[in-house]
């Protein structure tokens, strides 16, 4: 059966499955997700170096605070400033990096920018008095106006950088968490914070040969401006005269690419998954913008996106951008009346299919060599990989000093010259490896990366290997006086604007702990009954997609291909994304009641 969607082409749903499936198969190759382990492979542990501030000497730290806060990214800093709205005194934020900013931090590589709308995307606005200068902001922007949330709240004057905590343990006769770091730190707080960030474990490939590569190489997270000259938003001044691999077109590719074909000699791409990349339609914020801002916009505004991305009615579309125009239509086709689960399912892959065909037609209308063009076409459901934005990234395949390679199963190894693939040599002076992170179904044990050690000697890693056990996926039994921020696979929810589910975390972190300070409360700890019931309820709405994303080209969206691997006790409150506004109702009339119900306190 043939049919034809509206101005996209004609879908044929048994041929269309064909094609995905044998691309899936091109890339469902051993050794797919191997990578090297960055904290005890000697060969590789400088990627993780700072290249942007130098480590400062200092003496140990041994003193008790108020609250110890792993994580200085988003989420760490809105759980501080909302415990310092609180009244918390002394707040200690611990973080590997140099200074606050998490990912954007890392992330200063030529390019890089927020996918998703800098209105929503970057926190306490309407606390600063800040409107971002453009649609989608720089990552320079969005690290300056994190570094600004930080002054503003005083969440540096504490604050330990350049340190990784490698031990947490909950002391029971004082009440308190004690802390251990690789600088020799040994302290107390009374509230212990998991702010550790879902894309930050820096995902290196391990190919065979890497070692051997004579030229220089780094991870766009660690981008090596002494090397490629220039800065943050500046040309890259020293390229001229060299030859680059890019390696990766996810996200990360697609943002540095632009600049790095304007710089350099030469640019091969080496690219085993096209994204399906859309307009991102970046520019300046009208001057009037901000003018027409009533009180409380900035959550409005979250939420009138939320509710496009969940399918709920609403007067207009603030944001009207490829969130909504594509992700929110494909998980939430339009309402039509079907007699069979069959046609259900067929217009739903109709719909797919008119998407991923104006994303390929929009290759042929840029790409203006037909090789590369094909090459650059995704063929997958929408929904198989997270989809990227942006204005510059196609066009750059039309310099000449650009090579789009081919590589669906990977490089056969690399040499002293550079990559190989298929038996063909190409030799380059550097290797950028655009391979971004461990995704977000990373195990929070791992995400965390230090052993923490609750009531009668079990870890965190112990109790959840069988899966999240939580209440509300931010405290778990066992782990006295600890928040978890929220975060997929953990029992919480999902919002494609990860700021706006960090805040509602530290909303819930800040109220909460000044509730318990009013009571007179020194130690919580989530009741066995609560926990379960709490972790029963997110199992039995458990939406089990692995039929469909089982035929998706392997990502870390369908877990590398392996989606009937998934936990379905860790997944989202109220099922699929998760039911947002349930879930903050529940936590705000939780806190309203002050009755702590599912909690035993001390």
């Amino acid at each position: 059966m043939r049919v034809t969607t509206g101005g996209a082409g004609t879908f044929d749903p048994e041929a269309i499955r064909a094609k995905y499936l044998a691309e899936r198969d091109r890339r469902l190759v051993p050794g797919r997700t191997d990578i090297r382990d960055l904290t005890s492979d000697d060969r590789f542990a400088h990627y993780r170096d700072d290249p942007f501030t130098p480590v400062t000497p200092r003496d140990p730290v041994t003193d008790d605070v108020d609250v110890v806060i792993v994580g200085g990214g988003i989420a760490g800093l809105v759980a501080g400033a909302r415990l310092r709205e609180a009244g918390v005194n002394r707040i200690r934020i611990v973080d590997q990096a140099g200074g606050v900013g998490g990912t954007w931090y890392w992330n200063r590589y030529p390019g890089v920018m927020c996918d998703v709308e800098s209105y929503l995307y970057l926190p306490l606005l309407e606390e600063l008095g800040y409107i971002p200068r453009e649609a989608y902001a720089s990552g320079e922007e969005i690290r300056t106006h994190l570094e600004a949330v930080a002054e503003r709240y005083d969440l540096t004057t504490d604050a330990l950088f350049h340190t990784d905590v490698t031990r947490a343990e909950w002391d029971e006769a004082r009440a308190r968490w004690r802390i251990r770091t690789d600088r020799g730190d040994d302290f107390t707080g009374r509230y212990y914070v998991l702010a550790v960030g879902v894309l930050h474990l820096m995902k290196l490939p391990a190919i065979e040969g890497m070692e051997d590569f004579a030229g220089r190489a780094f991870h766009t997270a660690r981008w090596d401006y002494e090397y490629t000259g220039g800065g943050p938003n500046q040309p890259l001044t020293n390229l001229g005269d060299k030859v680059v691999g890019l390696v990766g077109t996810g996200a990360s590719g697609i943002q540095c690419l632009p600049p790095l074909a304007a710089a350099a000699k030469h640019v091969y791409v080496f690219q085993r998954t096209p994204s399906a990349v859309g307009v991102r339609d970046n520019r300046p914020t009208d001057p009037s913008f901000a003018e027409q801002l009533q009180p409380g916009w900035q959550r409005a505004r979250n939420d009138n996106f939320q509710s496009i991305m969940l399918g709920r009615p609403v007067d207009e579309d603030l944001v009207a951008d490829g969130w909504t125009r594509y992700y929110a239509t494909v998980y939430h086709p339009p309402k039509r009346k079907f007699s069979s689960r069959e046609e259900y399912v067929q217009a739903w892959e109709e719909v797919d299919f008119g998407i991923m065909e104006e994303h390929r037609a929009r290759i042929d209308e840029v790409v203006s060599d037909p090789n590369k063009a094909a090459i650059l076409k995704p063929y997958y459901r929408y929904l198989c990989k997270r989809p990227c934005f942006h204005d510059e990234y196609l066009a750059a395949f039309n310099e000449p000093n650009v090579s789009l390679i081919d590589c669906p199963a990977g490089f056969d190894r690399i040499t002293a010259q550079g990559p190989v693939v298929d038996g063909q040599q190409f030799e380059v002076d550097c290797l950028v490896y655009g391979t971004g992170f461990e995704g977000e179904r990373t195990p929070l044990a791992r995400r965390a990366a230090h052993d923490i050690v609750g009531r009668n000697g079990v870890t965190l890693a112990e109790k959840w290997s069988g899966g999240a056990s939580t209440l509300f996926g931010m405290m778990s039994r066992g782990f006295p006086n600890m928040f978890i921020m929220p975060a997929p696979e953990q029992q919480a929810v999902v919002t494609v604007n990860y700021t706006q589910l960090a805040v509602l975390g530290g909303d819930f972190i800040g109220r909460m702990v000044g509730l318990l300070e009013k009571r007179g409360v020194e130690v919580f700890n989530v009741s066995a009954e609560a926990e379960e019931e709490w972790g029963d309820g997110v199992a039995s709405k458990f939406v089990d997609a692995s039929g469909v994303m089982s035929a998706c080209t392997p990502s870390r969206v369908n877990n590398e291909g392996h989606p009937e691997a998934l936990n379905p006790r860790n997944a989202n409150y109220g099922g699929g994304f998760g039911d947002y506004f349930g879930y903050r109702d529940l936590l705000e009339n939780w806190l309203d009641a002050e009755r702590f119900k599912g909690l035993e306190l001390a």
